[in-house]
């Protein structure tokens, strides 16, 4: 489990996650990685998202 420590990228895709629930501060766990994408806990919800989107979350 890591926290959140920021998020890059446009405002259209800092928003997106940020409705998924990756705020900073909020711990994430990856729970599985398939073909390069990830599967994460965050606020208690499994999310799956890809891995370009992944690398714009910095723990």
């Amino acid at each position: 489990m890591a926290n959140i420590k920021a998020i890059r990228g446009k405002d259209e895709t800092r928003r997106f996650l940020e409705n998924l629930g990756f705020t900073v501060g909020q711990p994430v766990t990856v729970i599985a990685q398939l073909n390069g994408n990830l599967i994460v806990n965050v606020k208690d919800s499994r999310v799956a998202i890809s891995q370009s989107m992944a690398n714009r979350i910095m723990v």
